[in-house]
């Protein structure tokens, strides 16, 4: 049965635009990377991935979606949040005043990733950020 398994391994969910959605996306990307090394992060970037399409595109609206993707190899999990579109500028990092509830998340994630891609238009972006666990045994973060 192994010659049919893939590598990477690809998991896709499609949520509902409500704000109810990015907790159980948190929580099936949880599920999914359980004792992976790089799941506390990944949990925290599909938050804010998803947080950032309810609330910058027509994602967020009654009738909107938005498309988790999770691809996982040995040491790399990638992560792609595609929303709907109806925004006309590509995200970008901000820098956030002290006492402003809003405006990190993009930050944190670049922080956070090896590498951040952004690719779409208008239409629907998908943003894809990539962790790489340690190659260490016993190292426990991404």
């Amino acid at each position: 049965m192994d010659e049919y398994m893939s590598a990477p391994r690809v998991w896709g969910l499609m949520c509902p635009g409500s704000r109810e959605e990015v907790t159980r996306a948190r929580r099936w990307t949880r599920d999914i990377l359980s004792n992976h090394p790089c799941a506390d992060d990944a949990e925290l970037i599909v938050s804010e991935l998803g947080s950032n399409a309810l609330t910058h595109t027509t994602s967020g609206s009654p009738y909107g979606t938005f498309q988790l993707t999770l691809s996982l190899s040995p040491r790399t999990v990638a992560i792609s949040v595609t929303d709907e579109g109806g925004h006309p500028e590509e995200p970008r990092s901000t820098e956030a005043d002290p006492d402003d509830t809003h405006g990190r998340g993009l930050t944190i994630v670049m922080a956070l990733a090896r590498r951040l891609d952004i690719t779409g238009s208008q239409h629907g972006r998908t943003v894809t950020a990539q962790l790489v666990a340690p190659e260490q045994a016993g190292v426990t973060t991404c």
